[in-house]
């Protein structure tokens, strides 16, 4: 398959990942910046955006290996929410990935014993059984989850509002497809042996991904630090661009 990359600026490969039924456009506020320094590749995931639907089927292993198949080799490579799970996947699958950024990302998306820091399995399969009915409401009220929390969270919602559909209409299936994968993998086995350096760049108030989630992620990865963003929510490229913008290229250039 193909999947829809933009590319922008020029300078070491950096990969940008977007979350759970949205696309790549939503690094808007943060493309030109980053541009200057490094070169872009942003990627709608399969079934998102502008990139058709994974032909094989839609697990978190599969999506991985697409983007990997799609991207430059010993890229840096940055992902938010879905998307640092799947950046988390590919490196744990031994894709060529130099360096991670991980933004609000969560190894176990879901509450387990012993992990309260994810969302409680039944709100989920709430989502889930709504999106069936109604994927666009459902979508619509998925990104005021994400907004949450965000002391500008009222500029953030609507950010995300207006970009939702700007790129298109995600597929039904992939939609489906990724809440299963935040379901049903875990990763949290897998963090032992990801040697490459990665940043928890995190929104000191996210709810949708609780802070805790990525202290335990930084400290199980051999080379993972944590830079929470003060003030900031689940996305923090939309409310705090300058710190997010700092944070990255710090870590990067390092």
């Amino acid at each position: 398959m193909t999947l829809y990359i933009e590319t922008h600026g020029n300078g070491p490969d950096l990969v940008l990942l977007h979350g759970w039924g949205l696309h790549s456009g939503l690094f808007g506020p943060v493309i030109e910046p980053l541009a200057k320094r490094f070169r872009l590749h942003l990627v709608d995931l399969p079934g998102h955006g502008r990139s058709p639907m994974l032909e094989d089927e839609y697990t978190l292993e599969n999506v991985a290996k697409a983007v990997a198949d799609a991207v430059p080799n010993h890229a840096l490579w940055l992902g938010w929410s879905l998307g640092g799970r799947i950046t988390l996947a590919a490196a744990a699958a031994g894709a060529a990935v130099e360096k991670m950024i991980l933004v609000g990302a969560n190894p176990c998306f879901t509450q387990k014993p012993a992990w309260p820091h994810a969302m409680p399995e039944a709100e989920l399969e709430q989502f889930a059984a709504a999106l069936r009915n109604d994927y666009k409401a459902t979508l619509q009220r998925f990104v005021a989850l994400q907004s949450r929390g965000s002391a500008s969270a009222r500029e953030e919602l609507r950010t995300l509002r207006e970009e939702l559909f700007a790129h298109g209409e995600p597929d039904p299936r992939a939609l489906a497809g990724g809440l299963a994968t935040l379901r049903d993998t875990d990763l949290r086995p897998t963090l032992a042996g990801i040697g490459q350096p990665t940043l928890l760049l995190h929104g000191e108030r996210d709810t949708l991904t609780p802070l805790a989630a990525a202290e335990y992620t930084a400290a199980q990865l051999p080379n993972g630090k944590l830079e929470v963003i003060a003030g900031a929510g689940h996305a923090p490229f939309i409310s705090h661009p300058d710190a997010f913008i700092r944070a990255v290229r710090r870590f990067l250039d390092a």
